[in-house]
């Protein structure tokens, strides 16, 4: 199975309080992933030995749903399909451009 959206895509947020804001995918986490710069909260962190104490900025995960993958060639927001090439293997393919995404 080959995922829509994969760790290191840049990928554009179309809903919810961060609408129009671009980032890196960070982590997934299921039906969620975290991205740079998208979904901030503040959190209160204790101090221990490694980190200081305080309110911290922290990315919180956003729904795969509110995201769609950023087509290379004009950095406009596409959606995602799958082709199965001759070889048997599956790749994404951006609806806008038509290009391959895993290049």
């Amino acid at each position: 199975m080959v995922a829509r959206i994969k760790k290191g895509d840049q990928v554009f947020v179309n809903c919810g309080k961060d609408i129009g804001k671009t980032g890196e995918v960070l982590r997934m986490l299921g039906s969620s992933a975290i991205v740079q710069g998208v979904n901030v909260v503040k959190r209160h962190q204790k101090q221990d030995q490694k980190n200081e104490g305080g309110i911290i900025n922290k990315e919180m995960p956003i729904k795969l749903d509110n995201l769609m993958l950023l087509d290379k060639k004009d950095k406009k927001p596409t959606r995602v399909r799958t082709k199965i090439l001759k070889d048997g293997k599956k790749v994404r393919i951006s609806a806008f451009s038509g290009d391959e995404i895993d290049a």
